[in-house]
Order: structure tokens, then sequence, then C-alpha cells
């Protein structure tokens, strides 16, 4: 007998061209910018970029959060199949919390800092579930266990403000986890904190979604705090994403020269101490004043001509991997990108005027 096609599930999250603008009194601020990309439940994909790039924008709007007759919306999120980003804000709350859920960049101020924990980590207990106080504050208890807090009845009639920031946003988890959503945004969930503490976060992270199947949004500014706790990874730069690929491709055969650029500014162990970090130069442009070409053709060391006058798409190379994807005329790591790298080093070199004699 012929053997059956696998037929692959449908995406827990899809977003298809999502766009959201902001009317402002200089016009129109694009940011996030036809933005698609897709997830399976039980996966992590990560996005980064730097601030301002559209990421946490993008977050919020997946969880509904961004509205406002200010903010304009086109494109869709799908979530399971149905779109959440046009439902009205009675049905949006349903979906936050038992669904979807977020965690907030700052613990301290996502945190109610005049009320104690317990009533914060069982409000969405009271608002989705049918369970008496007593067990909502059973469940509680497990919560803060579940994600690693000692003596968690003590810690319940406690107030934010009396604990470390790496406890308060293991706080922040288990009030995400509480009413077990499906899918998990984590918003730049390490910043602030130490080293040590960051690990420590995202290893809880990490337990929690494999215990319970979650597919997770991992929402950083660092390449590094994404590199082995994805399946795969979409950069972001001035609200759109410039390359898309699975993890472990994109940080050995990277494409757009934002994404180098990003991976260079990371420091690194074998580095001597006090060894300068290589910054990422120049400015992102003024999102209100989109450039008509690339948007970091200004700060891209393989810009040319075209680059200025000629918006790159986001495409595939089949050859090699068709999940990696990239926006760029002139890509790292090909004939073409190294000719344009040594096109502009040439002219560097030439634009040098010696010192005039006296």
């Amino acid at each position: 007998m012929p053997e059956r096609a696998v037929v692959a599930p449908p995406p827990l999250l899809e977003v298809d061209d999502f766009k959201l603008h902001f009317r402002t009194p200089r016009g129109l601020l694009r940011a996030v910018d036809g933005v698609s990309f897709s997830l399976q439940r039980g996966r992590t994909v990560g996005i980064v970029g730097e601030s301002g790039c559209g990421k946490t924008v993008l977050g919020r709007s997946i969880l509904g959060l961004v509205r406002g007759k200010n903010v304009v919306r086109q494109g869709r999120v799908l979530f399971e199949g149905r779109d959440v980003s046009r439902l009205s804000p009675r049905r949006a709350r349903r979906v936050r919390g038992t669904d979807i859920a977020m965690v907030f960049q700052d613990p301290m101020t996502s945190l109610n800092p005049v009320m104690k924990l317990g009533p914060q980590l069982t409000e969405g207990l009271r608002q989705h579930t049918n369970l008496n106080a007593k067990a909502r504050r059973e469940l509680a208890v497990e919560l803060l266990r579940s994600v690693g807090i000692s003596t968690p009845e003590r810690r319940l009639d406690q107030y934010p403000f009396e604990l470390s920031g790496g406890m308060r946003q293991r706080v922040t988890i288990a009030i995400a986890i509480a009413c077990n959503p499906r899918l998990l945004i984590a918003d730049e969930p390490t910043t602030a904190l130490d080293v040590t503490v960051q690990a420590q976060i995202l290893d809880v992270l990490e337990k929690e979604q494999r215990e319970r199947d979650m597919g997770m949004v991992l929402v950083s500014h660092d390449l590094g705090v994404v590199a082995n706790r994805t399946d795969h990874i979409l950069v972001m730069y001035a609200g759109k994403i410039v390359e898309r690929a699975p993890t472990p491709r994109l940080f050995t055969e990277m494409r757009m020269p934002y994404t180098e650029a990003l991976l260079r500014s990371i420091p690194r162990l074998e580095e001597p101490s006090h060894t300068p970090l290589v910054a990422v130069g120049g400015r992102p442009p003024d999102m209100t004043r989109v450039p008509a070409g690339c948007r970091f053709a200004a700060r891209c060391p393989y810009a040319q001509a075209r680059c200025a006058t000629e918006e790159p798409p986001l495409r595939s190379d089949d050859t090699v991997d068709p999940q990696h994807a990239f926006a760029c005329w002139y890509p790292v790591g090909t004939a073409s990108g190294r000719e344009a790298l040594a096109r502009n080093q040439e002219r560097r070199d030439g634009a040098i005027v010696p010192a005039a004699t006296p």
C-alpha cells in the first residue's frame, strides 16, 4: 500500500504581512512595516535587533496591547487560525493569559509595587478559572516553586521591592504561565540582570516551555542571549525582518551586513580585558521619513548606489537553504558582497588626501 503523506500541523502563530503604524504630528511612524513569520507549538523563535527596531511593538501587538485612535493596523496575526489582531477589547482579554501570555521587560514596573505578590499571582486565576481562593493560593505556591523561588508560601505575602531583580522576574514568569498559555512572549526577560541570573532566567523559561509544550517568542537586543535558546532567529531592523534563518545557520552563514555587525558587537571571552567593543556605526533611519532603498544603506560597509534607491526584498537562496532568507543586494560571504566591500575600501583609501607641503 502506498504510504500516506505526513500532513504538517498548522502553525500555532502566523504573522502575515503585519503592519502597525502610529499617526504622529510629523507623519506616519512605521513601527512595524510588513512582518511575516510562523511558529509551531513547542518551538522557539528569537527576534533580535537594536532598540527602536520595532520588536517590542511587534510582541505587544501579537497580544493585542497596542490600541488607540492613532494606531493604524494592517495584515493579520493568526493564533491557531484565528485573527487575534482585530479582536474587541473584551474578547482580547479572554485570550490574554489563557492562550497567549507575556513576560515583560522590567519586572519592577510590570509588577504592582504597592500590592503583595499573592493577589498579583492569583488575579489571572480568578479571572479565567473557577478555582476558589484556597485553591488559587495553593496553585500560586506551586507556580513560585516551579520557577525556582524558595519558601514560596512566605513570598506571597511580600511586596515586589522585597525581592531581588532575578526573583521578581521569576514571579512575572509564574504569573504568565499561571493559566497554561499555549504561546509565551518573553520581551527582553534578562534586561538589567547580571550574567549568572540571566542564564538562570533563561533556564526557567526553557524548562517551563518544554514541560508545557508552549510556543515561545524570545525578544532580545542580544544575539548571545538567543544563540542557544531558539530554533529560528528573525533579525529586525527599522520595522522589517531583514534576515531569518535556523539558529545554527544564522551564526555560521549570515548574509545580511546588519546581522554581521550585531555579531561583531558581542563581547568575547577570548579577548583581553578592556578590549573596545565594536559598535554599529551611524543611526537608524527616522521611521516617519523612511528612505527609498535599503534602510540600512547609510550604515552599511557593503552599500552601493543601488542600495540607496532600490529596496531589496526578503528572499531565500533555494540552492542552499530555503528557510534562510535575507534582504540584501550584496550579501555577506558572496562574490557580489566581497566585490562591493572591496570597492568601498578602494574609495575610502582613495579619498585620503596627503597633507599639503609647507
